[in-house]
This record gives C-alpha cells, sequence and structure tokens, in this order.
C-alpha cells in the first residue's frame, strides 16, 4: 500500500491549491482526480469576478493556469473514484478503484454538483434535451427554443450564455424575485430572447426519444401551461459529491462537510475545502482559500505528530 503524508480528494480550485502549498512544503502529497482538473470550473463559461482578470477569462483557461502550476511538484497523481474511506489516526485509508492508499491526513475537495428536480423522466431524457451545463451542451441548441430553471447565479449566468445561441429563452423561476447578484438580474431584464416565467414550477418533463416540452405550474394561481422546448437546462442550487464521505464525519442537513475555520473536520487530520463544505459562499476564490487554509492546517497538524 502507497503511503503518504497527505491526500488530497478533489482537483478543482480547493484540491489544487492544497496540493500545491502541501508540495511546497516538502511533504508527499497525493491528489486524487477522477476527471479532468477544474471542477465546476471547466463548467463555467466566463469568469468575471475572479481577481487578476478585470476582463474575465474562460473556466477551461483559469483550471488550465491552475493545473499548469503544479507542473514540475512532486505530487502522485491518481485518475480514479473514491470508493471508500477508511479514518484512523495518522494512517486513514482510502480505497482509490481497486487500490487502497494509506495518508497521515486528508484534504476533502470533492466539491458539489447540480441538483435534479427530481422529476418523472429527467434522469431518461437527461443528455437528451435536458442539461445542467450550458458551456458544455448550449451549442447543440443554437437557433432553438430552451427553457432555464432556478433563480440564482448559476442560472442568470447560464441565461446570458445561451441567450447568444439560441433564438428564445424561458428562465423559469419558482418566487417573483431572483436570488441573483442585482448585476445579472440587470442584464437579463433587457435580454429581447429571454423571457422570464416568474412564480413558476416545473412539474413534468415530456418527450419519448427526446425532450418536446415540459408542465409549468404557477405556484400563485395553481394554473398549469405547456411550453413546447428544445432543451431544458436545470440550475436550482447544488448537492455535495461526498457518497464516500466516512459515516463518522459531522455534516450539515444538506449533506456539506462541517468544519472550524482551520478548515478541520471532527475526525483528527482530516479537512475539507472548497464546496463541499458546509459554507454560505462557493465561488473560485473562496475555494481557494480554503485549500490554502486546510493545506497549512494539514502541516501544522503533520508537524504535531512528528514532535
Amino acid at each position: 500500500m502507497q503511503q503518504f503524508d497527505a491526500i488530497v480528494i478533489g482537483g478543482g480550485p480547493a484540491g489544487m491549491t492544497a496540493a500545491l502549498y502541501l508540495a511546497r512544503s516538502g511533504v508527499s502529497v497525493a491528489m486524487v482526480e477522477r476527471l479532468s482538473p477544474g471542477g465546476q470550473v471547466l463548467m463555467t463559461s466566463e469568469i468575471e469576478n475572479y481577481p487578476g482578470f478585470p476582463k474575465g477569462i474562460q473556466g477551461w483557461e483559469l483550471a488550465d493556469l491552475f493545473a499548469a502550476h503544479l507542473e514540475g511538484y512532486a505530487i502522485t497523481r491518481f485518475n480514479d473514484e473514491v470508493r471508500e474511506i477508511v479514518p484512523a489516526p495518522a494512517d486513514n485509508r482510502v480505497r482509490v478503484g481497486d487500490d487502497w492508499i494509506s495518508g497521515r491526513t486528508l484534504i476533502l475537495c470533492s466539491g458539489a454538483r447540480y441538483k435534479r428536480l427530481g422529476l418523472p423522466d429527467e434522469e431518461r431524457l437527461t443528455g437528451k434535451g435536458v442539461s445542467y451545463c450550458a458551456l458544455c451542451d448550449g451549442n447543440f441548441f443554437r437557433g432553438q427554443v430552451v427553457g432555464v430553471v432556478g433563480g440564482g447565479n448559476s442560472a442568470l449566468e447560464e441565461s446570458l450564455y445561451l441567450s447568444k445561441l439560441v433564438k428564445k429563452l424561458h428562465l423559469i423561476h419558482r418566487r417573483d424575485d431572483f436570488r441573483a447578484a442585482k448585476c445579472y438580474q440587470d442584464k437579463v431584464c433587457i435580454m429581447p430572447d429571454i423571457d422570464v416565467v416568474r412564480s413558476s414550477v416545473v412539474e413534468a418533463i415530456h418527450g419519448d426519444d427526446r425532450l418536446t416540452g415540459v408542465t409549468v405550474r404557477n405556484v400563485k394561481t395553481g394554473e398549469t401551461s405547456f411550453l413546447e422546448l428544445d432543451g431544458l437546462f436545470i440550475f436550482i442550487g447544488f448537492e455535495p459529491v461526498g457518497g464516500f464521505l466516512p459515516g463518522g464525519i459531522e455534516r450539515d442537513e444538506q449533506g456539506f462537510v462541517i468544519t472550524d475555520g482551520e478548515m478541520r473536520t471532527n475526525l483528527p487530520g482530516i479537512f475539507a475545502a472548497g464546496d463541499i463544505r458546509s459554507k454560505m459562499c462557493r465561488q473560485v476564490t473562496t475555494a481557494v482559500g480554503d485549500g490554502a487554509t486546510a493545506a497549512n492546517a494539514a502541516f501544522v497538524y503533520l508537524e504535531q505528530l512528528d514532535a
């Protein structure tokens, strides 16, 4: 079994930052990421609020810069999924694929994924008109009619991106007011191709081989209507990627990992950073800060073990 001072689970901004800080500290580091490094950043068309890029930067470009920064450092990489964690002081065992590795410390940076509506036929039609990534799938709907569900920053950001590609976009939100930042609301309201459907929820998704439309219900009047759509993009929040987390780790009611200010969990030697954490703000900048803080706290923990 390969043994490391620190194992970082996840290769998004939090994970790459933690791995960088730990490698620069001179400890042995493993980073586990089953997909390409970047996490949710790879699914973001443009990032306008990352310091140092006043004109904005494409998500994939920022992910590439993060990954390039790790080049040359002694980081052992595992490109497979984590299936299980068996925690123990200074000997946390992680099953990656079919193999086990051990870390004196762990930093959990597995992130979050978009929530599903939970409607019949949603999963069946995913990839056949239903999507959770405008950057990935938007081009397939060029010149067509799509719907977007949600009222936060992600929903409005993705609506603005999609509006440049599609003929018509129906933005469906269950409340009258949006939760998104005012700058996004202002932009959405002046876009002639965006139709805002307020106080409404998607009640059913229709289609055989492909999506044909959705049934929308007004939550105030109870009235239902059918919207004919070629595509449906769902952005209603996030859920943690943590099916492998040990049962003893403390989580909030939504399943996100609870930490203190130094990113320490309730399990000794195990830290969490980025979107997997229980917190209010999930941004690239906060993930980077979490990763740096967790790496520093893990290094201090290792020094205490060796004292």
